[in-house]
């Protein structure tokens, strides 16, 4: 190589190095994304036929139809599923918002602390409300009660 002249390949290499040691966690991200999406679909038009369509529909939701449907372990994994399915695919997206639109990075820090911690309070509220439920609280009118708790 002649006197003065810049050596092109150096940089070449250095940015080979720096490329493999990348993680492709914006991939997932992106992957995670559109599977979550299909399987909340089936879960929300799921949740919504059996709300809205079967039986009186809409004016039979009250309190002992929510406590019926949360005796059986198959409406509260269901129930999960959604929820988790739903904030994590929400968390996601507005994770991205915030990564495309906050310039600073102190802004980009407060904003992603705001939303993580609003996704772990409704994780954890709506988990516990789903697992811990109650249908046959004591003292309640019995006329609002679900089937189950006369058996």
């Amino acid at each position: 190589m002649a006197a003065g002249t810049p050596d092109l390949a150096a940089p070449r290499e250095a940015y080979r190095r720096k490329k493999s040691t990348r993680t492709n966690y914006e991939l997932y991200g992106w992957v995670f994304m559109r599977a979550s999406g299909v399987v909340l679909l089936v879960l929300i038009f799921g949740h919504l036929f059996v709300n809205l369509m079967v039986g009186d529909g809409v004016h039979a939701i009250d309190f002992a139809f929510v406590g019926g449907k949360w005796t059986s372990p198959f409406w509260q994994v269901w129930d999960l599923l959604m929820l988790w399915l739903a904030m994590i695919h929400g968390t996601n997206g507005v994770r991205t918002i915030i990564n495309d639109y906050a310039e600073r990075d102190t802004t980009r820090l407060v904003l992603k602390l705001a939303l993580y911690l609003a996704f772990t309070i409704v994780v954890v509220a709506g988990t516990l409300v789903i697992f811990t439920f109650s249908p046959c609280p004591v003292g309640a009118d019995p006329s609002l009660l679900p089937s189950v708790c006369f058996s």
